[in-house]
């Protein structure tokens, strides 16, 4: 999954002018690359991530994911593309609470048109392989926050995306934890999906293949 930048900036109006959030932003991200977004509070990290992820369309330059013009689209051209090629990850879980961990791994599937049984099978698969079979049936508030972690982390994999965003993935766990599931984005980069992590983290920051950073929005 290809990214390209080309003058991406976001502002937003205050009394008196605009304050601007991303500067003039032109960058590469490579198929298979996993990417590391450093900077101070307010550096216009998670900015960045939502025009990445397509949450943010009032920005103003060229954004090309995978050769595709995301800046030109309408919205539900915009909503299609993020639902078939990018997964999220959230450092607040955004799990729903009302739903096992069963069925919020089945969640994104249930967007797609992917056969019941087919379903059912990749939440099976999935379940072994974050080793949370045992925890299928329970709810978010009957787990602890680093298997909340997990199960989205599960959840953001499952419909295999070509694309896999994380913001703070690991800033809400104490370090074993974190240690955990940035092992786990690295065995997932390591099969090809292409990463862009925000984090503060510098050792977490150390699981990519290359850092960037900004600051006051723009890119150093």
């Amino acid at each position: 999954m290809t990214i390209r930048l080309v003058n991406v900036q976001r502002s937003y109006p205050i009394a008196g002018g605009r304050t601007w959030v991303l500067r003039n932003i032109s960058t590469e991200v490579q198929p298979g690359e996993f990417v590391s977004i450093m900077g101070p509070s307010g550096a216009g990290k998670s900015s960045l991530l939502n025009v990445l992820g397509l949450m943010d369309s009032e920005f103003e330059g060229e954004y090309w994911l995978d050769g595709t013009a995301v800046h030109t689209l309408n919205p539900k051209q915009r909503q299609g593309l993020q639902r078939d090629k990018i997964g999220f990850i959230f450092q607040h879980y955004h799990l729903i609470d009302d739903l096992t961990v069963a069925e919020n791994l089945d969640l994104p599937l249930s967007y797609r048109d992917i056969p019941v049984g087919e379903r059912k099978a990749r939440v099976a698969d999935i379940l072994d392989r974050f080793q949370i079979v045992g925890k299928k049936d329970l709810y978010p508030n009957q787990l602890s926050g680093g298997q909340q972690q997990l199960v989205a982390v599960a959840r953001a994999v499952i419909s295999r995306p070509a694309l896999l965003l994380a913001d703070e993935p690991t800033g809400a766990l104490h370090s074993s934890q974190g240690k955990i599931i940035m092992a786990l984005l690295k065995e997932l980069n390591q099969e090809g999906a292409t990463i862009v992590q925000v984090t503060h983290n510098p050792e977490y920051a150390g699981y990519g293949n290359r850092t960037v950073e900004l600051f006051d929005g723009w890119m150093k």
